[in-house]
């Protein structure tokens, strides 16, 4: 009996996710005004569901999936991935809420089982991440509302991208600083996303703030800064992970600002920082590593890989110059540029693949 999914079993789960990123940008453009098909318009109020739970959800439990090496494992992606086919196809809202709420079980459970196995505090990190994913589909689910989850949502997405880093400082002089400031952004993190359930203002003021020194701690203890002196895909790799920490803190100070309450002038330069900026920013950098262990493909780096990682860094900073102005028209322009770099990273992807599959030259 298999004791894990093959390669070619996983192709669906990334389908299903790649569905949902595709509805779920174009959701996001209806919001801005744009004329898009209707089945992207009919989903413009589950444009943040669609991102984080049907899309980063899928992709992030896949990865752990793969790393766990067991069947169990892979209903994590699949029920996201279903979720998100549930809202596209215009079910019950409350079945994809559970659907979503059933894959961060999976993932947390999942999580505690790989600190189970390597008790270390990046493990922990990761599975403190995909507890905020459950905490912010359960309140989703009792009713809260989205804007309830979005603090969570974003924890998740943050905590399981700086615990991913952290695992990599061991690669560095041991410096006795490092966890203890790590732990403590950490806390004021989560401590904002549980205040705010009470107290919207003062909790996301601190869930901000907690942004805001992780941020710094990454820019500071990561390996990345190391890694930006060298060549090829390495260098590569420490550009996107540096450019998106610059976004990080850029949402979270428009945090601090008030920005992550609804309905604030700074609520879509705030979110897009960290989820456009930072997040997709990783996406780009971990693609050539993470896609060929899931998909079992080669992709080989090509300088072509900085073209869609610029187009999205000048895009977002013509969207923030749009918020910042009260410019729907460069919000708009930012907003259709974005989508144009995930476009271009995903074709580039696609090239890289079909070039890595050729045979070698003769004599090479």
């Amino acid at each position: 009996m298999t004791r894990d999914l093959s390669p070619p079993a996983r192709i669906p789960l990334l389908v299903f996710a790649l569905l949902s990123l595709l509805t779920g940008v174009l959701a996001g453009l209806a919001r801005l005004g744009f004329s898009v098909p209707a089945f992207g318009a009919a989903q413009a109020g589950s444009h943040a569901a669609l991102m984080v739970c049907a899309f980063f959800g899928a992709v992030i439990s896949l990865e752990r999936a793969v790393a766990l090496a067991r069947l169990w494992a892979y209903l994590a992606p699949a029920a996201a991935g279903i979720g998100g086919i549930v809202l596209l196809a215009g079910g019950p809202l409350w079945a994809a809420q559970s659907l979503f709420a059933a894959a961060s079980m999976v993932l947390l459970f999942g999580s505690v089982r790989v600190v189970q196995r390597q008790r270390a505090l990046f493990t922990v990190m990761l599975a403190v991440g995909a507890a905020c994913w459950l905490l912010g589909n359960l309140a989703w689910l009792a009713g809260a509302g989205l804007h309830a989850a979005v603090a969570f949502w974003l924890a998740f997405l943050v905590l399981t991208i700086a615990g991913e880093r952290l695992e990599l400082t061991r690669f560095l002089p041991a410096r006795r600083a490092a966890p203890p400031s790590f732990i403590a952004a950490v806390i004021l993190v989560l401590a904002g996303a549980l205040l705010a359930t009470v107290h919207s203002a003062a909790g996301l003021t601190l869930f901000a703030a907690g942004l805001l020194a992780l941020a710094a701690w990454l820019l500071t203890f990561d390996i990345a800064r190391h890694n930006a002196r060298q060549r090829g895909l390495t260098r590569f790799i420490a550009l996107c992970l540096l450019s998106g920490y610059l976004w990080l803190a850029a949402g979270a100070l428009a945090g601090l600002a008030g920005g992550f309450a609804p309905g604030h002038a700074l609520h879509d330069i705030a979110l897009h920082a960290i989820t456009l900026g930072f997040v997709f920013a990783m996406v780009f950098g971990h693609a050539p590593i993470i896609f060929p262990a899931v998909a079992k493909v080669k992709i080989p780096y090509h300088p072509a890989f900085y073209l869609p990682l610029l187009l999205l860094h000048v895009s977002l900073a013509v969207r923030i110059a749009g918020g910042f102005g009260d410019s729907l028209t460069l919000r708009q322009w930012g907003a259709l540029a974005n989508t144009a770099a995930l476009a271009l990273f995903i074709l580039t992807m696609i090239a890289s693949v079909v070039r890595g599959g050729r045979p070698a030259a003769r004599g090479r």
